[in-house]
C-alpha cells in the first residue's frame, strides 16, 4: 500500500479520490510540513455558476475539499462570476449561452448553498471562504493582462491541451473568447496565491489542462510552485458518469430535488458500485466501509441503506436522512405509504394515467409511459396498469391516498384537489 507523509494524501489514496497530481512528492511534503506545524495549507475548488445548484457529479472534488478541511487545512470555494460569462470549452461542442446579471447572482447564491452543505464556513483559520473571480476581472486592464499574463502562455502548448485539441479534432468551432478560458483560470490560481497564500487546486480530471496552466503561470510569473490535484471521473459499471438518474441531474439543493429522491438515488446504486460510493460519498471510517463492501447477495441491501443514509445526512442533514430512511422502510419493507414520497397534484374530475406518471417525473414522455404499461411496469395502488387510457379519480383513493409505482423502486402519490 502506498504511504504518504501527509494525512490528506493517505486519505485520498485509500478512499479512491486520487487521479493525478502535478508533483506528488512536493505536494505531500508541503502538506506534511503544514500539518506538522499546525499551519493550514490553502486549497481551492472552482465552479462556474451556470446553474443554481451543484449535483452529485460535482460531489467528488467537493468531498476532497471536505477531507482537506478535516485534515486541518483551509478550503476556498471560487465561483466563476467572470469565467461563467465565457464558458469552459472542456468537453463542449459549442459556446456556452450567455447569462444575464440577475441569473448569475441567483446562481452564485445557489452554489454557496451547495458548498455550505459540505464545508464549514466562518472566520476561523480552517473555515472555508467563498470568493468570486468577477471581483478581480471586472475592472482589469486588457493591455496589462496581455503583457503580464499573455506573454507567459504558448499558443503551441495551448493547442495540445485536451479541452482545445478534442474540440478542434471534432471540427467544432471554438471562439477566441473560449480559447481565453485557460488564461483566466490560470490567473485565478495566481490571484488566490497572492491574496490568500493558496498553493493547491482540487478539481475533477477534466480540469487537468486548466490546472496545469495555473501551475505553470505560478512558476513563470511568481517563481512559486503551485500544486494541482485531481479526482477520477466516477462511473458506474456500465461506464456512465454518476450523477444522473433517468437522464435528470441528482441535485444537491433541496429546492431542486426532495431529500427522499436524493436518498433513493444512492439506495438504488448497483451492487458493484457500493464500495466505491461508500468510500467517496460518506465519512464512514474505512474499517466500516470494508465491512460493508464485503457483504454479498441480499445483505448488500443493508450496505446500500447505510450508504444512502450517510450520503443524505451529509448533504441534507440528519433529520432529512432519518425521514427518507423511514419513508423507504415503510414503502418497501412494510407495504405502507411513506410520508415523504414524491407527490403530484391532479384534478378531482380525473387525471389520465399517462399524465399522472408524467407529472410525478417517473417518465420523460407519454410514449415512455405507454411502453412501460405494455411491459407491465406501471402500477396503481400496487396493481399493474393495463389500460393506457385509464382515468384516475377519487374512487381510486385508499385511505385518502393514490399510490403510483414504476417498477419496484419508484413510488409516488397522486393528490386530487
Amino acid at each position: 500500500m502506498t504511504s504518504f507523509k501527509s494525512e490528506f494524501l493517505n486519505i485520498m489514496h485509500e478512499r479512491g479520490f486520487y487521479n493525478q497530481c502535478t508533483n506528488e512528492q512536493g505536494f505531500d511534503e508541503y502538506l506534511a510540513e503544514c500539518e506538522k506545524k499546525g499551519t493550514p495549507a490553502v486549497g481551492y475548488l472552482g465552479s462556474d455558476p451556470t446553474g443554481d445548484s451543484l449535483h452529485v457529479g460535482h460531489i467528488v472534488p467537493l468531498m476532497m475539499l471536505r477531507w482537506f478541511q478535516k485534515c486541518g487545512h483551509k478550503p476556498l470555494t471560487l465561483v466563476g462570476g467572470a469565467t461563467a460569462r465565457i464558458g469552459d470549452p472542456s468537453g463542449k461542442d459549442k459556446l456556452r449561452p450567455f447569462l444575464d446579471e440577475t441569473t448569475l447572482q441567483h446562481n452564485v447564491q445557489g452554489l454557496k448553498k451547495s458548498f455550505m452543505k459540505f464545508l464549514k464556513f466562518g472566520e476561523g483559520k480552517t473555515d472555508a471562504l467563498m470568493v468570486d473571480n468577477y471581483d478581480w476581472f471586472k475592472n482589469i486592464n486588457y493591455l496589462e493582462f496581455l503583457r503580464d499574463i499573455g506573454t507567459c502562455y504558448s499558443v503551441n502548448r495551448m493547442l495540445t491541451m485536451d479541452s482545445v485539441k478534442s474540440r478542434l479534432e471534432r471540427e467544432q468551432p471554438m471562439s477566441f473568447l473560449e480559447f481565453n478560458y485557460m488564461l483566466l483560470q490560470g490567473y485565478d490560481f495566481c490571484v488566490l496565491l497572492q491574496k490568500y497564500g493558496c498553493r493547491a487546486q482540487i478539481a475533477g480530471a477534466d480540469q487537468w489542462g486548466n490546472i496545469v496552466s495555473g501551475t505553470e503561470l505560478g512558476r513563470r510569473r511568481y517563481d512559486t510552485e503551485l500544486f494541482g490535484f485531481t479526482s477520477p471521473i466516477i462511473t458506474d459499471s456500465a461506464g456512465k458518469k454518476m450523477g444522473k438518474s433517468e437522464g435528470n441531474a441528482v441535485w444537491i439543493n433541496e429546492d431542486k430535488l426532495p431529500s427522499y429522491n436524493y436518498f433513493q438515488y444512492f439506495r438504488n446504486i448497483g451492487d458493484a458500485e457500493v464500495g466505491k460510493c461508500l468510500r467517496i460519498f460518506t465519512d464512514l471510517p474505512m474499517d466500516e466501509v470494508r465491512r460493508l463492501e464485503a457483504l454479498q447477495d441480499k445483505e448488500i441491501n443493508e450496505a446500500k441503506k447505510i450508504l444512502a443514509y450517510e450520503a443524505t445526512k451529509i448533504c441534507r442533514g440528519e433529520e432529512e436522512a432519518k425521514a427518507a430512511l423511514e419513508t423507504a422502510t415503510k414503502t418497501f419493507e412494510k407495504g405502507a405509504i411513506g410520508d415523504d414520497l414524491p407527490t403530484a397534484n391532479g384534478s378531482k374530475s380525473g387525471v389520465g394515467v399517462l399524465d399522472a406518471f408524467l407529472a410525478l417525473g417517473f417518465v420523460a414522455s407519454k410514449g415512455e409511459a405507454r411502453r412501460l404499461i405494455k411491459q407491465a411496469g406501471l402500477k396503481l395502488n400496487d396493481k399493474v396498469i393495463t389500460d393506457e387510457n385509464y382515468i384516475i379519480t377519487e374512487k381510486d383513493q385508499i385511505e385518502g391516498n393514490i399510490k403510483l409505482s414504476q417498477g419496484k423502486k419508484k413510488h409516488g402519490l397522486l393528490i386530487l384537489k
